[in-house]
């Protein structure tokens, strides 16, 4: 069995198909998601599709990212709003979501939303988050905080170095950024996503290794053998590339 993570997707569905395609999973494979599937890139709607098929041919442990925690405040706003509309409640004279965006809203919109929406627009209508099929919503609700294996630990974003993981706030496992990597209590090696390599290259710390490679950008999508630290790369060109982790940056 082989333990895989990949790194921030953000809508790169043309690339995760070229990265799956040079992986070739197994059925006994453990394949661990690191979050922000969505934003930013053009077709998040195909990344969520295709990671639920995914999760049909191997174990897909997925885990929840910056994005999708603001993607699911968004929904729960605005259905909500509409929720109140629809029975009639004092706020039904305000004019609609699409029209008057919440403050969770914006701040989504503002960091990708836009082409998330865009990649779920029906013959030319502009797409609302009602067109985001219910079995989307469920990933994305099941989607975890954090996962461990006995050398490895798994996050989004960081995680303080001298806290149990069931005890790590939510600001660090999904939004603080890797700046300076100590050791983690626990002994164990972390492996996450979310600071952008601009470089192309994971990032080697030793007791971490960052593999948010910028994908949505100028930049490759990275699948990471964590035992072997061979690495596979695709981009949105249609190019790919293989390599293994070198000695850890100090």
């Amino acid at each position: 069995m082989r333990t895989l993570a990949i790194g921030d997707i953000h809508g790169c569905r043309a690339a995760l198909d070229l990265l799956l395609a040079q992986v070739e999973l197994q059925a006994d494979d453990l394949l661990i998601t690191l979050g922000d599937y969505v934003d930013r890139g053009p077709d998040s709607k195909g990344v969520l599709d295709c990671l639920l098929e995914v999760s049909q041919r191997c174990r897909l442990l997925p885990l929840r990212g910056n994005h999708e925690i603001m993607m699911t405040e968004a929904y729960r706003v605005w259905s909500e709003r509409q929720n109140w509309r629809k029975v009639g409640g004092w706020t039904a004279w305000l004019a609609s979501p699409e029209d008057r965006p919440s403050t969770e809203e914006k701040e989504w919109l503002q960091c990708g939303g836009r082409q998330t929406l865009t990649s779920y627009a029906r013959e030319g209508r502009q797409a609302t988050l009602d067109d985001v099929p219910a079995a989307h919503w469920k990933f994305l609700e099941r989607c975890q905080d954090w996962y461990e294996t006995e050398q490895y630990f798994f996050v989004h974003a960081n995680a303080h170095a001298e806290v149990p993981l069931a005890e790590q706030p939510s600001l660090m496992l999904h939004w603080e950024h890797l700046r300076v990597a100590r050791p983690h209590c626990s002994g164990k090696t972390m492996i996450c996503g979310h600071t952008q390599q601009r470089t192309g290259k994971p990032l080697h710390l030793g007791c971490a290794i960052c593999i948010d490679t910028w994908a949505y950008g100028d930049g490759w999508l990275t699948c990471l053998e964590v035992d072997s630290g061979q690495y596979w790369q695709a981009n949105q060109r249609g190019e790919t590339r293989t390599s293994m982790l070198g000695m850890p940056r100090r």
